[in-house]
């Protein structure tokens, strides 16, 4: 530098944060995308912490009965799975089985028109994913979360003896639960009619094996 040369002039500095000359537009962007995804983060926390702090666990009857309420109140019938007994849960994962064994039968040795009659006829199990799957279709089927939507409401009275309980509401509905192998409590009040299902399963299974041996004999 000459002793005549005079020194760059230096740039305006900008107050901390401030980005590039035109560059508003992305800070805006960036401000609505972060807004958007603390929104979105801020409403699951939300629902998270309605569930688990807010209500009672689910190893408690009134904590497994709150549990129900709120996922019918999200419309997610299939999440009450969780919420049933293990012998309800069970059956549901029989009826599937022996659907789908029924099913595999009468694709292999019957002929038509019964084969694509009792295809169709069992299809709704044999195909379903899984036992929340069934449980589902015999919710649409018996108008089960029909009558529990009508039925909840708040609880009046608990009643718990050894692994048994049961709650009664201010309705008066009184739901039945019971304590299952995992510490959770489910609800028994649809137990007999999952069983019955998969009894009745179990029994055309067995007819539809032996009808099908016989078309396999007489080809």
């Amino acid at each position: 530098m000459t002793a005549n040369s005079q020194p760059p002039p230096e740039e305006p500095r900008r107050p901390p944060g401030e980005g590039a000359p035109g560059s508003s537009l992305h800070v805006s962007r960036r401000k609505l995308i972060f807004g958007g995804v603390a929104g979105a983060a801020g409403l699951a926390g939300w629902l998270w912490w309605r569930k688990v702090v807010e209500f009672p666990p689910d190893t408690v009857p009134q904590g497994a009965y709150f549990h129900i309420a709120a996922l019918l109140g999200e419309g997610d019938a299939r999440g009450c799975f969780a919420y049933l007994e293990d012998a309800a849960q069970h059956a549901a994962y029989t009826i599937r089985d022996y659907r789908k064994r029924s099913s595999d039968r009468v694709a292999a040795a019957y002929p038509e028109p019964e084969k694509s009659r009792l295809l169709e006829a069992y299809k709704p199990f044999a195909t379903a994913p899984d036992g929340a799957d069934v449980w589902v279709e015999m919710s649409s089927r018996r108008g089960f979360v029909a009558r529990l939507r009508r039925d909840l409401s708040g609880i009046a009275k608990i009643e718990i003896q050894g692994d048994r309980a049961t709650i009664e509401t201010t309705k008066g509905t009184r739901y039945p639960f019971r304590k299952r192998e995992n510490g959770m409590w489910g609800l028994s009040i649809f137990t007999a009619d999952l069983v019955a299902e998969a009894e009745r399963a179990a029994r055309d299974f067995e007819v539809v094996d032996k009808a099908a041996a016989d078309y396999e004999r007489a080809r």
